[in-house]
């Protein structure tokens, strides 16, 4: 006869635990595939049924959406937290490219412009660039000049550390003169 015994039974996830979990892995799929992920490969990850995900969130294209919407709220939270002051534009700075240490994050930001020709997710990535734009002149008291080249100085470093180049010094001059101009200010990256 089977125990009964449901004291060494794992807890039963809440539905909003489970769809957290789903997200988390959603995170990592996308990262890794971009939109071309599919549902069942988020599924597999997540440890779930293909038919749970997409009851849960509609279609691929919703749980893209509100994957990528979430990575873009981490992004902007994170740069809201920098105080303003003399020091924020360093700061914000610091604090956007310690994200970056998280790979998945980094990717799946990349793989969110790149989808965006999508209206939805295009309206997350154009609100993203805007608010990071409006941050950094409310934070630092900076020019619309200011705050361009960091949002421009944002998106060469995510496509830099996105191709690794950083650990290919020495393969390409013009690469090794690209990172250094770009990365010698950053906190040190391995």
């Amino acid at each position: 006869m089977p125990s009964t015994d449901h004291a060494t039974a794992a807890p039963r996830m809440t539905g909003a635990e489970r769809r957290e979990q789903i997200l988390a892995a959603a995170r990592r799929v996308f990262a890794e595939g971009g939109y071309a992920a599919s549902t069942d490969e988020v599924a597999r990850a997540a440890g779930v049924s293909q038919p749970y995900v997409v009851r849960l969130f509609g279609s691929k294209r919703e749980l893209f959406l509100e994957t990528y919407r979430q990575a873009s709220a981490q992004v902007l939270a994170t740069l809201s937290s920098v105080a303003p002051g003399p020091d924020a534009g360093k700061d914000m700075g610091d604090a956007y490219v310690g994200l970056l240490d998280d790979r998945d994050l980094l990717r799946l930001l990349m793989h969110g412009f790149i989808a965006g020709g999508d209206t939805e997710v295009g309206v997350v990535a154009r609100h993203t660039l805007g608010e990071a734009f409006r941050l950094f002149r409310e934070r630092t008291g900076g020019t619309d000049d200011d705050a361009r080249l960091f949002v421009a100085q944002g998106m060469l470093i995510n496509v830099l550390l996105a191709v690794d180049a950083h650990r290919h010094v020495g393969e390409d001059t013009g690469m090794d003169g690209l990172v250094f101009c770009t990365l010698q200010h950053l906190t040190p990256l391995s």
